[in-house]
């Protein structure tokens, strides 16, 4: 259920992309407020606003703000009419207007059309949104600018591209040349209703050369086998498999998390890879300076049969973070950085490096 309050804004702060922060006072305290100005429209300081307080009041992480769903006092909303027939957050009362690549009107349909095959493009699929930042670094770092890298964002996490703070920075440092958003995602430069049919765009409309495929920031997690938004993780890489692509799967690693399901290989991406993916994908191991480390993951993925349904190989991912090190990039995972996590970025980097050498020689 939703819960909704009044509060009075005290002071904007644009944070680019279209989204606003607005200090509130909400039932007698301060409170940050997000607003997406295309949704809602604008808030200004003293403007009393309708607040979404839901995710505040159940203490989560990512996704944890108030968020502006109405300004008080305001008649009407006519922001640009915009093309296209295809409604995203269907059936709510925030469903968006967009015109995806499908579409008769679209001027990608013929190309959506005609397409036939991946052709052997890598497609990494990834669990958590921070992997993209390693993944594309990893691309880049290995394969040049002479391959085009594209990002399809799903929708198990953060719906408005907007909301992410990571994909502006890498379009900034050149490490994403297109955004493609999905399923009920969107804000991307293209707009698909699905996963196929955003990763045949990938190809045939944003002629990429290697293609990463992770939800939005945040997802939903439960502690249980398959209670998780990250399991499209799985969906992707057999997606990939059935157009004719490469499926290369990013490995969670870690060795900082506290929660033992995600100490070492996590959980999920044993899930992921033992009872979702059934096609056969590349799971791209590090390299450890630490070897006790290196032989527990091996162990992982030895002990749940994951190397005898996949190809398990072994790559480099250094040179992905020395470029976000060099690069300026900021990048976290549950609060961890660069030296908090480093196994998490080494892992995600090496996916990113292995594909780079696949669409160096495709």
């Amino acid at each position: 259920m939703i819960r909704a309050r009044t509060g009075v804004v005290k002071s904007v702060t644009s944070l680019g992309r279209g989204v606003l922060k607005a200090d509130v006072v909400c039932e007698g305290k301060a409170a940050e407020a997000m607003c997406y100005e295309a949704l809602t429209g604008p808030c200004a300081p003293g403007d009393e606003v309708v607040l979404n307080t839901t995710a505040v009041e159940l203490g989560l992480g990512t996704g944890g703000h108030h968020f502006v769903m109405w300004v008080a006092g305001r008649e009407g909303l006519d922001m640009a009419p915009g093309a296209g027939h295809i409604m995203k957050v269907r059936y709510t009362p925030m469903q968006v207007r967009c015109l995806a690549v499908e579409e008769e009107a679209s001027p990608y349909r013929r190309a959506v059309e005609s397409f036939s095959s991946l052709e052997g493009t890598p497609v990494v699929a990834c669990e958590i949104h921070s992997m993209i930042a390693p993944v594309a670094a990893g691309i880049r770092e290995t394969a040049g600018d002479r391959v085009r890298v594209v990002y399809v964002m799903t929708d198990g996490g953060a719906l408005p591209l907007a909301y992410s703070r990571l994909v502006p920075e890498l379009r900034e440092k050149g490490l994403l040349d297109c955004v493609i958003t999905c399923g009920h995602a969107f804000g991307g430069d293209l707009e698909a209703v699905s996963l196929y049919s955003a990763l045949a765009a990938a190809r045939a409309c944003a002629e990429g050369d290697a293609i990463i495929v992770a939800m939005g920031p945040g997802q939903a997690g439960t502690g249980t086998k398959y209670g998780f938004s990250g399991i499209q993780q799985g969906e992707a890489a057999n997606a990939a498999y059935s157009l004719g692509g490469t499926p290369v799967v990013a490995p969670r690693v870690s060795f900082s998390d506290g929660r033992e399901r995600h100490y070492g290989v996590s959980h999920h991406t044993l899930t992921v890879l033992s009872k979702v993916a059934q096609a056969r994908c590349l799971v791209v191991v590090p390299e450890l300076e630490r070897h006790h480390e290196w032989r527990h993951l091996r162990a992982q993925l030895a002990g749940d049969g994951i190397d005898r349904r996949h190809v398990v190989l072994v790559d480099d991912g250094r040179p992905a973070v020395e470029r976000l090190r060099r690069d300026g990039i900021r990048v976290s995972t549950m609060g961890r950085g660069l030296d908090d996590d480093p196994a998490f970025f080494l892992a995600a980097g090496a996916a990113g490096v292995l594909a780079g050498k696949i669409a160096s020689a495709t």
